[in-house]
Parts: C-alpha cells; structure tokens; sequence
C-alpha cells in the first residue's frame, strides 16, 4: 500500500498496488517527459560554430591570466583582455539576435599575489544572464561555465604560446553555444551562462563569482562546469562517453551535517550527485547518442576544477570531461621530442564530440529551467520504530508543481531505480522499509518536467 497525505490530516488517496522485486516493493518510472521545444533546439548546436569559437579563442596566441590585457594588446588581438573582449561581444551580439533577452555583464576583480600570480592582477569573468519569465521563479537560476585561460608548461610564462584548444577553449565554447541556442526560448527559471578566468592560477575566477553568487542570496539550484571536453583525437578516446565528476560528501558540510551523513549512510547522496544523476536521467531522455558516465567523486583523481569553488559555497556543481584525456595536449609548450607532439593545438579537438556535450549541457539546463522548484523541508519520520516508511514535504515554491513523485532505490544502486506518483500530496507512505533503502522526492509540472529529487533528513 501507497498512502498519501496532506499536512497532519491522513488521506488514504491511493492504494496503489506494486510489483515486488528484490528486497521489497517496486515501481518502475514512467519515460521521462520529452520537452518538444527543447528537442527541437538541441540539433541547432552547431559544431561549426563551436569549432569557429575554438579557433577564434586560440588565435589570441595566449590566454594565460598572466598575459597583456592593455588597450595596445587588445586592439592587435593578443593575450587574455583580447579574448575577455571578443568573449562579451558574441554574449552581445547573441542578445542583439534574440532581442536583447541577454543581460551581459562583467565580473572583475584585483587578484593579490600568490604563488601563482607573482604581481596585483585584474581578473575578469564574463556572462551572460537569461532571465527567467516565471514571476515566482525568476529567482531560480541554473548556470553553465568554462574557463577561458589558457596556459604551457610554465605556468607564469604570459607572452609564450598557449592556445588551449581542448583546456578550455572547448568548454568556453560550450557555455558560448549554450548561450546562442538557449536564448532563442523563454523559460520558468533564469539562466546563466559563465566564463571565468584564473582557472589555471587557481580558480580565481570562479571563487570570486561563487562567492558573490552565495553573499548576494542567489538561489542557484546547478553549476555545469565544462573544461576538457574537446573528446582528444587520442586511439584510446570513446567519443561515445563524457565523464561527469560529483563530490559525495559535501565540502561545505558541517560537522553536525557530516555526523549525519555519516550516521545515515547519505555519503552518496549530495546535492551535487543527485545533479550528476539528473544529468544522466537527461541524457536517455533526449538520447543524444553521449552518455553521461558518472564518477562518483569530486575530480579526477587528486585534481580539481572550477565546480569546486561552487561546491564550496554549498551549490550543487558537477564537471564535464572527455573519457580520456591526452597529457601531452595539457599545460605543455607547443613541440615535438623523439616524434610526439605536445600542445593543446587545434587538430587535436573533435569538434562534433563538443557539439554533443553542449548538446547534452542545453538540454540539461533547458530541463532544469523548465521544472518546477524542488519540494521543501523534506523529511523522513522517525517517531517510531516500524517497517513502513513515511515521508513528509512542503510545497514546491514558484507555484508552477501539480505532483509529485518518490523515488528509491537500493543503497547499493547508483541512480534511482524506481519512481511511484503521490499526486499532490504533501507525504506518503510506503510498505517499504527505510533500512533497506534510498528514498526521494521530487516536483512535477503539469506537462511533465521533474525537477531536481530531494533526499529526506530525519524527523522524530
């Protein structure tokens, strides 16, 4: 038995019979709701256009932080203020096209030195926002980002050649993409498409801009990072698949929040990895023909990148990369030694693999911005001990819920196997003990978007 309530006052609305399977009940999900606008958008990612990006980025010769960014630089097309510069003119020149839907803006800042940044230096990222039309939930804000700095092998060489093609001329030109396609349509939500500097140096950039996110109360559901999706024309890439990185347990985490985790078992079930399983959920959705692979941890191994400035201001951010990455087409001067090129160089970016994962980031934007906002105060009842186990939220904020769904799986399964509507219901029941597995919920509009799902924390 399923049953539903609202508020304190019990409902039995339904008695749904479920199939058994395995250690208890199941239901499996419905298809997941094919969003015709979105589809029809997702085919007008060009990866021409994304290899003219490319191409355009790498022609500034270096994009180092470090590198000329005065007005002579500029003017002659050289180093990281002339790209910061042509990088705001295609933000405008896509609001020019959609009617001036785009707000472009600037976020800059003076970086003291480090080790890394041997002298005071200004760093600038660019975006560009796409307001939401929804009044309850132009608030909500869904954003994409690459960074737009390059670098060689010597970290602090700002006039060497470094043209960063793959890191991160492709995810730059995601979040470019993104933008042109994406701001043809109206959504709910609001959309923000990012390019950060000062990756390389430390991912200043996108430290500056998450923490102006988090002291200005921006309700910022999910942060894509891309940087290194160029699908490197390497004999071992599967250009079928694009890793997508998750932190389990939440940098920004209490000490209270980690006994909890700890104490429930929740070690997979952050914020950030409930986006990563969104983003895959998205990908047989729209069947792009890349599937998400997810990597159940924060970065590549002992590596980072700028969704971890995110993610330490408590946002759900995840990051995008090929399968498999060439380290003689990373941080290395452009040469040849004993026959093997080294260089972040042109030739080595497939450019249709980056229209896919641009494909597969619009979609899941698109998606995010199109759904309802997430149930509230969700909450797992502890009063008693029982087999049962009963779930209570609050109404999605923004208006824009008709229902709602729970969703569970085993504690061993990496993404959620099964889904039973609650109608709009604020609480369930399930013959289906707690125990013995993971338990969500999530929003549902009217047409059948589904927002993000949200894990219970315990109420006694």
């Amino acid at each position: 038995m399923f049953h539903l309530f609202r508020g304190t006052r019990w409902i039995a609305a339904a008695l749904l019979s479920v199939a058994m399977a395995g250690m208890a009940q199941s239901a499996k999900s419905e298809p997941s709701y094919v969003d015709p606008q979105i589809a029809a958008a997702l085919p007008q990612v060009s990866a021409q256009r994304i290899q003219a990006n490319i191409e355009k980025l790498v022609s500034f010769g270096t994009r180092l932080t470090l590198s000329a960014q005065d007005p002579a630089s500029i003017a002659a097309g050289h180093g990281i203020g002339a790209a910061r510069e042509w990088i705001h003119s295609e933000f405008e020149r896509y609001s020019r096209d959609c009617g001036g839907c785009l707000e472009v803006k600037t976020d800059s800042f003076t970086e003291e030195p480090t080790e890394r940044i041997p002298k005071a230096t200004e760093i600038t990222n660019v975006y560009a926002v796409l307001k939401g039309t929804d009044a309850g939930n132009t608030k909500r804000i869904v954003l994409v980002t690459g960074h737009y700095d390059s670098r060689n092998t010597n970290i602090l060489d700002g006039t060497g050649d470094a043209p960063g093609a793959n890191d991160d001329g492709s995810g730059t030109a995601v979040s470019l993409e993104c933008a042109r396609v994406l701001s043809k349509l109206k959504f709910p939500a609001t959309m923000v498409f990012l390019t950060v500097a000062g990756e390389e140096q430390g991912l200043n950039g996108s430290k500056h801009f998450s923490k102006m996110a988090k002291d200005q109360g921006w309700d910022l559901e999910a942060a894509l990072n891309n940087d290194i999706v160029g699908g490197d024309k390497s004999a071992e890439q599967d250009h079928s698949l694009v890793r997508v990185f998750s932190e389990g347990l939440p940098v920004a985490a209490s000490e209270q929040d980690l006994r909890r985790i700890r104490g429930l078992g929740g070690e997979g079930d952050s914020a950030s990895r409930q986006l990563a399983r969104y983003i895959a959920e998205v990908g047989r959705t729209y069947d792009l023909g890349l599937k998400p692979m997810l990597v159940f941890r924060p970065d590549r191994f002992l590596r980072g990148g700028d969704h971890y400035s995110f993610n330490q201001q408590g946002f759900a951010a995840v990051r995008f990369t090929e399968f498999r990455e060439d380290f003689h087409h990373q941080h290395q001067n452009v040469r040849t030694d004993n026959g093997i090129q080294y260089g972040d160089l042109l030739k080595f970016v497939d450019y249709d693999y980056v229209a896919q994962v641009a494909r597969l980031n619009a979609a899941t934007l698109a998606s995010l911005a199109s759904a309802p906002a997430p149930p509230a105060n969700v909450h797992i009842l502890t009063r008693d001990l029982e087999n049962d186990t009963t779930l209570s939220w609050e109404a999605s904020p923004g208006g824009l819920a008709t229902e709602y769904e729970v969703l569970w799986r085993a504690t061993t399964s990496p993404e959620w196997e099964h889904a039973q509507r609650a109608g709009n219901a604020t609480g369930a029941t399930l013959k289906l003990s707690k125990d013995n597995a993971i338990f969500a919920v999530r929003a549902v509009d009217r047409a059948g978007h589904r927002s993000l799902p949200v894990v219970p924390v315990p109420e006694r």
